[in-house]
């Protein structure tokens, strides 16, 4: 059976994550993401993913710890990004410098140590980088802090506001997986060669470069900086949706009824920042949308993904652009390599078939 870009074709077990687009659902292990978000933290979670069950309090603190001791980089790579062209971006450069940590030690088969390190590491890259980036020193990590408040702490070189971090952490925790996405499959299909843990992640990092995949939120920002107040906000998406424009941060490839993850993100900026202007204006600008998409493309079910609220999220805490998905990784950098450990225990080299359409055999005339 041929279907193009592989739409319905299922590929692999898991038991990472369910989501029914129909109705807006999206489970971790069977529990739904949205109140995992609210209610644990990032390391809690990322237990949760690698290991099957949520961690007692010891275990939670054992794995912080852990994080905090493999977030220091090699001085190799601090070398090397310092080396890096300036044109360079922070997702190539943080692909760049991952590759470099592939030694020997991370061979098949891989481990929950290596998903460990991974993970720690990648917010250092992607800090280190930004800095360099501003023309600003390296901070290095904060080895008391918490994964999300050291990633920000690294960035600003503050400890973030309690609002901020809550934020950013739900964030990163409703982002953590999602099924078989591209850069997931492209993780997995790595995997199944049994490469190694750090080929595979980098291979979803060049996916997720791809702006049809990890495409940032950037468009949402301005859209919402063009509206500027709620009165204008019908006029200016009517008029885009008369000249067919699309609207940023409505429609799910996936999710037919409100993606379950923007629904989360809502309750949290909402509770966090209730005095916000900017997010009152993205409410209204949502409600106004849905209702007029229901208008001009009736039947569609274009509701707000998760895009929308994540802008919301980084305008709140002041996240530059450029910063938007090199995040996204580092949160996805959990469902990765979970995705990895749950390959290699089951695995099967992925080889698919191609339908030929060229010409058959035909003969040459000599």
């Amino acid at each position: 059976m041929f279907q193009k870009g592989l739409k319905g074709i299922i590929a692999a077990e898991t038991s990472l994550s369910f989501i029914d687009g129909e109705k807006g659902v999206l489970l971790y292990r069977g529990i739904e993401a949205k109140e995992l978000a609210l209610n644990y933290s990032f390391e809690a979670i990322a237990y949760y993913l690698w290991r099957g069950r949520l961690p007692s309090k010891q275990e939670e603190d054992v794995l912080r710890k852990q994080i905090q001791r493999e977030r220091f980089l090699p001085e190799y790579a601090i070398r090397l990004i310092e080396s890096l062209p300036p044109t360079m971006g922070i997702m190539e450069a943080t692909r760049t410098v991952l590759s470099s940590l592939g030694t020997q030690d991370y061979d098949w088969k891989p481990s929950m140590e290596q998903a460990i390190k991974m993970v720690s590491i990648v917010p250092t890259v992607i800090a280190y980088r930004y800095r360099q980036s501003i023309g600003q020193p390296f901070i290095h990590p904060n080895e008391s802090l918490g994964h999300v408040e050291n990633f920000l702490f690294m960035l600003y070189g503050e400890n973030p506001s309690p609002a901020n971090l809550k934020a950013l952490e739900s964030y990163m925790i409703l982002t953590m997986e999602h099924g078989m996405n591209a850069s997931t499959f492209t993780a997995r299909v790595i995997a199944s060669t049994e490469s190694d843990m750090v080929s595979a992640v980098v291979g979803a990092l060049g996916a997720m470069k791809g702006p049809l995949h990890g495409g940032a939120p950037t468009g949402i920002i301005k859209m919402l900086d063009e509206i500027k107040v709620k009165n204008f906000a019908e006029d200016w998406i009517r008029e885009r949706l008369e000249n067919k424009e699309k609207i940023m941060g409505f429609g799910h490839r996936i999710y037919r009824a409100r993606d379950p993850r923007a629904i989360a993100l809502q309750k949290v900026v909402t509770s966090v920042q209730s005095d916000n202007h900017w997010l009152d204006l993205a409410s209204h600008v949502e409600k106004t949308a849905i209702t007029l998409l229901e208008e001009y493309k009736p039947g569609r079910r274009l509701y707000t993904n998760v895009e929308f609220y994540a802008a919301a999220v980084m305008k709140s805490i002041q996240m530059h652009p450029d910063l938007f998905t090199p995040t996204f990784s580092a949160s996805r950098m959990v469902g990765w390599t979970a995705h990895v450990l749950e390959q290699a225990e089951d695995n099967t080299i992925f080889r698919p078939e191609a339908r030929y359409k060229g010409p058959l055999l035909t003969k040459r005339n000599h």
